[in-house]
């Protein structure tokens, strides 16, 4: 059962990225990620709540593992991500590539640390 949790989870997850991800770099207008920032970033806090619930609050290891890696681990994405900031680096625009790299993995962490203490409350 739960792969077919993972594989319905991962569906909607990577849909979701498709959709967030277009919508906001079509509305930002720019050749920076913004895009994939939102979606990294959100699906961390996201991540940092699910495994905090867990980890304070006994959200059972099938439901963690179907959310966590089925929905959030396909909505996110390291490699776009790593895709964005090297062709940022290969147009030479050096400001926006350190931006994304720096950004990215800053407001990841920031992310799922408040994600962590949210999910201890709730």
């Amino acid at each position: 059962m739960i792969i077919l949790g993972l594989a319905v989870a991962g569906a909607i997850g990577a849909v979701l990225r498709y959709g967030v991800d277009h919508r906001v770099q079509r509305r930002s207008g720019s050749s920076f990620p913004f895009g994939i920032l939102v979606v990294n970033v959100s699906g961390s806090l996201v991540l940092g709540v699910l495994v905090g619930s867990a980890a304070h609050h006994g959200v059972s290891g099938d439901w963690l593992t179907v959310a966590g890696t089925g929905l959030i681990g396909a909505y996110t994405t390291f490699s776009t991500f790593a895709f964005d900031t090297a062709a940022l680096l290969e147009r030479r625009q050096w400001g926006p590539a350190v931006a994304n790299l720096t950004i990215s993995v800053g407001a990841g962490l920031a992310a799922a640390a408040c994600g962590l203490a949210l999910g201890a409350l709730t």
